[in-house]
């Protein structure tokens, strides 16, 4: 997949959206990234703690466990924008025109409606370690250092209530693209040929930026 995005854009309210949505994606990808390089940090030092002081970091492994809807979760409504997630790509880029983007508009109904019932059974699961009552505002805690739960259990409802949005976007994309025949704010499907061109445009691109 070519990391350059395949949406196409234009002064419509539909794209404005698009890319104010993006902004919001494109922050939370930022602290996905982050997460992860936070986790390469605290492996050094726990590593180094035990190899030079026999002294690994404690609550290693809660931190982790903290950090893992960062990481798996932060980044996906931008990877839906940009189309760069595990697609049917065999079969459904055989479909051109109208067919395609009504396949296309059907799976997003599809998906919209599955996240939704994710974004309910996440919050409820977050509701049930959040008390205000509780030390930490917190029913349950890590096993080691007693981290709190809940501020991880939140992550996954924000994060899906952000893709819900970005899913809302595309069905309205795809909708307004089966009626006209033009895509706007949604992920095109790109051949081999296109890919390689966008690849070789941006490698292009990062070389002249470095010169």
């Amino acid at each position: 997949m070519a990391t350059a995005s395949l949406v196409r854009e234009d002064g419509s309210l539909l794209s404005r959206m698009d890319l104010r949505v993006l902004r919001l994606e494109k922050l939370l990808a930022l602290v996905s990234g982050l997460a992860i390089f936070g986790l390469m940090v605290l492996a050094v030092v726990s590593v180094s703690g035990y190899n030079f002081f026999n002294i690994p970091l404690p609550g290693y492994v809660d931190w982790i466990e903290q950090a893992m809807p960062l990481i798996a979760f932060m980044g996906i409504s931008y990877v839906m924008r940009e189309g760069a997630h595990i697609r049917m790509d065999m079969l459904v880029g055989r479909l051109k025109g109208r067919a395609l983007y009504f396949v296309e508009l059907v799976s997003t109904v599809l998906v919209l409606i599955l996240m939704l019932l994710l974004v309910w059974g996440t919050w409820a699961h977050f509701d049930r370690s959040f008390d205000f009552a509780s030390p930490l505002w917190s029913r349950d805690s890590s096993i080691d250092i007693a981290l709190p739960l809940w501020p991880a259990k939140l992550l996954a409802p924000v994060a899906f209530s952000v893709l819900c949005l970005r899913l809302m976007l595309q069905v309205w994309g795809y909708a307004r693209a089966f009626v006209t025949g033009d895509a706007i704010a949604v992920p095109l499907i790109a051949d081999a040929a296109l890919q390689a061109k966008m690849e070789a445009e941006q490698m292009e691109g990062e070389h002249h930026g470095t010169n």
